[in-house]
């Protein structure tokens, strides 16, 4: 029968501290100044706890964390590490999370998020706020529901997102993905999802500068796209039903949009082919048929 060691109460200090610690309960415990002070630790419970120094969780497995505080200084802290939940806990440091997976987190505050989750796996966010730049970059299998997120080119390169109920406020948000579904969310940034292949917004609120350009395969469904102008540039395989105007369109390359209006139409033949895209809108402000006319020589 295996023992559970227990910790309450206490400080410690020094590089790798606790090093390779398994099967242990720590309650109250403040880890000072020293690298790695629970590093390649197996099944261990933290509650109330704090890290003040850098890279605290590395090589673990099996880790559950509880109202507990990774201070500025603990950056770098959560790599290359398996199986690990944190729930009611501030994240303070940047660069948190890297390599790791099967990761749970609610109800958790990422006061500094830059470059944070990177090249991690199977991630699970709810409840939670994410502040920084980069998050969650080349990152596979996520699963957000209410998470706010105010941090540029958030999941840039990432794979297989699933969202609901959640806001982004991010300039060159989802670029690089594959297969993204949002449900329920607002997006407020320019350059959406430029270059992704398949992204599905179902009941979503977007305001977006030459948002959603440059994807194969592009789904909305009941959305909105408030003050979005230069959408849908050579984006092919469109499914687009809009509920309110658009400012502008331009070049999509084939499928269909319904929309109740458009501000400016810019379809250029030289660019698409006009055919392969059905437009279904009552009422269109202005046509276009040349555009990028400024890369043409005055003399």
């Amino acid at each position: 029968m295996e023992t559970i060691m227990e910790y309450k109460n206490k400080y410690f200090a020094g590089e790798r501290i606790l090093y390779g610690l398994t099967d242990a309960i720590l309650d109250g415990i403040t880890f000072g100044s020293g690298e790695s002070p629970l590093k390649e630790a197996k099944n261990i419970r933290l509650k109330n706890s704090i890290f003040k120094w850098k890279y605290p969780l590395w090589y673990d497995e099996n880790v559950k964390v509880e109202n507990t505080t990774f201070e500025t200084m603990s950056r770098s802290g959560i790599w290359y590490t398996k199986n690990i939940s944190i729930k009611n806990s501030a994240l303070q440091a940047p660069k948190l999370f890297r390599r790791t997976s099967h990761i749970i987190l609610d109800n958790v505050h990422f006061a500094n998020a830059e470059e944070t989750m990177w090249t991690c796996n199977d991630i699970k966010i709810t409840n939670s706020q994410i502040n920084g730049d980069y998050f969650g970059k080349d990152s596979q299998n996520i699963y957000l529901d209410h998470v706010s997120v105010i941090g540029n080119y958030v999941f840039d390169g990432a794979e297989n997102i699933e969202v609901h109920n959640s806001t982004f406020i991010s300039k060159d948000a989802f670029w690089n993905c594959n297969n993204v579904t949002i449900y329920d969310s607002i997006i407020d940034g320019e350059y959406l999802a430029w270059n992704t292949n398949n992204i599905t917004l179902i009941n979503c609120k977007i305001e977006s500068d030459q948002g959603l350009n440059y994807i194969d395969h592009l789904e909305i469904k009941n959305g909105s796209l408030i003050h979005t102008d230069l959408a849908f540039e050579y984006v092919s395989n469109l499914d687009v039903e809009l509920n309110t105007k658009i400012d502008s369109i331009k070049n999509p390359i084939s499928g269909k949009i319904t929309v109740p209006e458009i501000g400016t139409l810019i379809i250029d033949p030289d660019k698409v082919d006009p055919s392969k895209t059905e437009l279904d809108c009552p009422k269109i402000g202005t046509k276009i048929v040349h555009s990028d006319t400024n890369q043409t020589p005055k003399d």
